[in-house]
Protein backbone atom coordinates (compact mmCIF):
# COMPACT_ATOMS: atom_id res chain seq x y z
CA UNK A 1 0.00 0.00 0.00
CA UNK A 2 3.16 2.26 0.55
CA UNK A 3 4.11 4.47 -1.77
CA UNK A 4 7.00 3.66 -4.07
CA UNK A 5 11.02 4.23 -2.87
CA UNK A 6 11.53 6.26 -6.28
CA UNK A 7 7.93 8.69 -5.56
CA UNK A 8 9.27 8.81 -2.12
CA UNK A 9 12.95 9.87 -3.56
CA UNK A 10 10.95 12.57 -5.61
CA UNK A 11 8.81 13.93 -2.61
CA UNK A 12 11.81 14.74 -0.10
CA UNK A 13 13.81 16.22 -3.33
CA UNK A 14 11.11 18.64 -3.58
CA UNK A 15 10.20 19.30 -0.10
CA UNK A 16 13.50 19.37 1.59
CA UNK A 17 14.72 22.85 3.75
CA UNK A 18 18.40 21.75 3.26
CA UNK A 19 20.70 18.96 1.54
CA UNK A 20 20.66 15.87 3.16
CA UNK A 21 17.09 16.62 4.69
CA UNK A 22 14.52 13.83 5.08
CA UNK A 23 12.51 14.38 8.33
CA UNK A 24 11.34 18.01 8.08
CA UNK A 25 7.88 18.68 8.94
CA UNK A 26 7.26 19.84 5.71
CA UNK A 27 8.69 16.26 3.82
CA UNK A 28 6.52 14.16 6.32
CA UNK A 29 3.40 16.07 5.73
CA UNK A 30 4.07 15.47 1.72
CA UNK A 31 4.95 12.14 2.21
CA UNK A 32 1.57 11.31 4.76
CA UNK A 33 -0.63 12.95 2.11
CA UNK A 34 0.96 11.02 -0.99
CA UNK A 35 -0.12 7.79 1.50
CA UNK A 36 -3.42 9.22 1.87
CA UNK A 37 -3.99 9.79 -1.56
CA UNK A 38 -3.21 6.46 -2.34
CA UNK A 39 -5.23 4.74 0.20
CA UNK A 40 -8.52 6.55 -0.18
CA UNK A 41 -8.33 5.63 -3.69
CA UNK A 42 -7.89 2.28 -2.43
CA UNK A 43 -10.82 1.99 -0.24
CA UNK A 44 -13.16 3.45 -2.89
CA UNK A 45 -12.47 0.28 -4.66
CA UNK A 46 -12.17 -2.15 -1.22
CA UNK A 47 -15.18 -0.62 1.04
CA UNK A 48 -14.71 -3.21 3.95
CA UNK A 49 -11.07 -2.96 4.38
CA UNK A 50 -11.25 -2.00 7.43
CA UNK A 51 -8.10 -2.65 8.14
CA UNK A 52 -6.24 -0.19 5.42
CA UNK A 53 -9.70 2.31 6.51
CA UNK A 54 -7.47 2.41 10.10
CA UNK A 55 -4.20 3.22 8.91
CA UNK A 56 -5.85 5.72 6.22
CA UNK A 57 -7.16 7.44 9.36
CA UNK A 58 -4.26 7.21 11.58
CA UNK A 59 -2.07 8.75 8.65
CA UNK A 60 -4.76 11.28 8.56
CA UNK A 61 -4.26 11.98 12.54
CA UNK A 62 -0.52 12.32 11.89
CA UNK A 63 -0.80 14.33 9.50
CA UNK A 64 -3.06 16.89 10.89
CA UNK A 65 -0.73 16.85 14.10
CA UNK A 66 2.48 17.62 11.99
CA UNK A 67 0.47 20.59 10.51
CA UNK A 68 -1.18 22.35 14.19
CA UNK A 69 2.43 22.24 14.84
CA UNK A 70 3.86 23.99 12.07
CA UNK A 71 1.26 26.26 12.17
CA UNK A 72 2.20 27.26 15.72
CA UNK A 73 5.76 27.09 15.10
CA UNK A 74 6.69 28.89 11.49
CA UNK A 75 3.42 30.01 9.80
CA UNK A 76 4.77 31.18 6.42
CA UNK A 77 6.45 27.56 5.78
CA UNK A 78 2.33 26.08 7.31
CA UNK A 79 0.93 28.24 4.25
CA UNK A 80 3.47 27.63 1.79
CA UNK A 81 2.70 23.97 2.32
CA UNK A 82 -0.74 23.94 2.43
CA UNK A 83 -1.25 25.64 -0.56
CA UNK A 84 1.54 23.32 -2.86
CA UNK A 85 -0.15 20.38 -1.59
CA UNK A 86 -3.90 22.06 -1.87
CA UNK A 87 -5.06 21.21 1.75
CA UNK A 88 -7.57 23.17 3.68
CA UNK A 89 -6.75 25.13 6.73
Amino acid sequence: MAISTEERRTIIEKFRTHEGDSGSAEVQIAILSADIKQLTEHMKVHRKDYHSRRGLLQKVGRRSKLLKYLGRKAPSRFQAITETLGLRR
